[in-house]
């Protein structure tokens, strides 16, 4: 993989001017207690009524998160999250079974994960519930077992409230003073000129003091971890596998690509609990599914989007490459060669890589149906949509294939193409406002029902998708501009629906009311 950085992107460099402005909110309660102290923020054990309240931890992991879904780095990929989104649905499910999850909790807490596209190796925990995933450590992890094991870490650190635990809510310390502090962690964690301009002024590297886990964390995270992994049906071996896998390629590769590391100390205490716990049984990892090895590939792919790189992820396809490769491997890098041709509208090479591709997985049905979506892509690409009707209809029928949300968004995105037909059109949105009306923070689905309505002449729903779209990534301004755009247009049109007009006045006066409070936040007035 290439060695160059990133350069932080507008949200990130917003992250910083946040951390940084905060720095001016925090000082007297970080200096509160002994005069000689640079740091007097409640440690992990501390009484809990030190602790940032339940609804307040919801409300600052809810500020960071409207700064990072507008980042250009996070990612909403349908097929890899819906990979990620299964992992996670089992962890998640696993914690509420062995009681980690209070009521309260299990209520308040967006419960949420995330892609970040970043090639570094991380995953982290954000207050009220939210678990950031990088593609650089889906990349490096040979078996679902290695990634979901991190995953199940992270969820640990949120059911037991390390954050709220280590850094209390001080009466003098405003919530947007901590949460700005956080995104300028994170962004710090991402770019090295940007954690030299953090750690300039003092008050920053001593949250990060506070962030950085502590051994009692970690271990409790283990622990808790642990349980929640092979709960979900997992192998208890994912979990020391991985750690000594980070370890051992972090002292191999010393060039800040394991950011994990700094917030997540690993010590050979902690490798060798891990593999205490696996007893005289279960030490080996079962093999890897192939359709791991695909999202694997699919993660090295996307996490770095520029031609060069998708020039050489290409060239895995080469005889010379592909020569003493193992049949999931070759499967790996044709795949992988296959989807950077798409993204390079190589679709000679992409169909070529993906016949080659296609005898090595159809005798497993997972990663069969994973190149099978691929090639849906790609014709979905170039505009090609008759046979891309074709494949859609037959993913469509197979098991799962309704519940599916890449292929709903697949539908829609083929309902868009020209020569489309306007019974597909209809279906498209049909199914798109019924998922939307369950899943409202789906900015992607909104974006594509508001292209269809727009298409179908039903100004008003489109201008009030685009809305909810904005609002989803965390552009509260932008969509009550646009709610307020469609109101004027209600008021206007003739024949303009009266149910749908009520509901956009509605919903413009839910999200005033959340921008007028997002600017009383800023001020410190909440």
């Amino acid at each position: 993989m290439a060695s160059s950085r990133w350069r932080p992107s507008r949200a990130l460099s917003l992250a910083l001017s946040l951390a940084l402005a905060a720095q001016s909110l925090a000082p007297a309660a970080l200096a509160q207690g002994n005069p000689g102290s640079r740091n007097n923020l409640p440690a992990l054990g501390d009484s809990a009524s030190d602790d940032i309240s339940v609804a307040n931890e919801r409300r600052i992991g809810d500020r960071i998160m409207r700064d990072i879904r507008r980042d250009a780095d996070y990612l909403d990929d349908p097929v890899l999250l819906e990979y990620m989104q299964t992992m996670w649905a089992a962890l998640l499910l696993s914690s509420r079974e062995h009681g980690n999850i209070p009521v309260e909790l299990d209520e308040r807490f967006a419960w949420e994960m995330f892609l970040v596209r970043d090639r570094t190796v991380n995953a982290f925990a954000l207050p009220g519930g939210y678990v950031g995933v990088h593609l650089g450590l889906i990349a490096i992890t040979a078996t679902p077992d290695e990634l979901a094991s991190v995953l199940a870490h992270e969820l640990s650190h949120v059911t037991q409230r390390h954050i709220a635990r280590s850094v209390g809510a001080s009466k003098t310390t405003s919530m947007i003073g901590i949460a700005g502090l956080i995104l300028g962690i994170i962004a710090a964690s991402r770019s090295p000129e940007a954690a030299n301009a953090l750690i300039t002024g003092g008050q920053a590297v001593a949250v990060q003091g506070q962030l950085n886990y502590s051994r009692e964390a970690e271990r409790e995270a283990d622990r808790v971890g642990f349980n929640v992994l092979t709960g979900a049906g997992y192998s208890p071996a994912g979990m020391p596998a991985m750690f000594e896998k980070l370890l051992q390629a972090s002292r191999l590769n010393d060039n800040q690509n394991y950011p994990y590391l700094r917030s997540h100390p690993l010590t050979t205490e902690r490798i060798g609990e891990a593999r205490s716990r696996l007893g005289v049984s279960a030490a080996a990892l079962p093999p890897r599914p192939l359709l791991h090895v695909l999202m694997q590939a699919r993660a090295r792919v996307l996490m770095d989007p520029r031609d060069a790189a998708l020039q050489r992820v290409q060239d895995f396809d080469s005889e010379r490459a592909l020569a003493a490769a193992t049949p999931a491997d070759r499967l790996g890098a044709l795949y992988g060669s296959a989807l950077a041709s798409v993204l390079r509208r190589d679709f000679a090479r992409a169909d070529a890589a993906l016949a080659a591709a296609r005898p090595l997985a159809e005798a497993d049905r997972d990663a069969s149906n994973a190149v099978a979506q691929l090639t849906l892509q790609g014709l979905l690409v170039r505009g090609d949509v008759v046979r891309a009707s074709a494949l859609l209809d037959t993913l469509l029928a197979a098991p799962g294939g309704q519940q599916s949300r890449t292929l709903l968004l697949a539908q829609a995105q083929r309902a868009l193409l020209p020569g489309s037909a306007a019974d597909a059109q209809r279906a498209a949105v049909e199914r798109l406002q019924t998922w939307v009306a369950v899943h409202r923070q789906d900015a992607l689905a909104w974006s594509s029902a508001a292209q269809l309505w727009e298409r179908q002449g039903q100004r008003l729903r489109a201008v009030r998708a685009e809305a909810e779209s904005r609002a989803a990534l965390g552009d509260v301004q932008g969509a009550v501009e646009r709610l307020r755009a469609a109101q004027k247009l209600a008021r206007t049109a003739t024949g303009s629906d009266f149910i749908e007009a009520s509901v956009l006045e509605a919903r413009l006066r839910e999200l005033d009311l959340q921008r007028r409070q997002i600017i009383a936040e800023e001020r410190g007035e909440l």
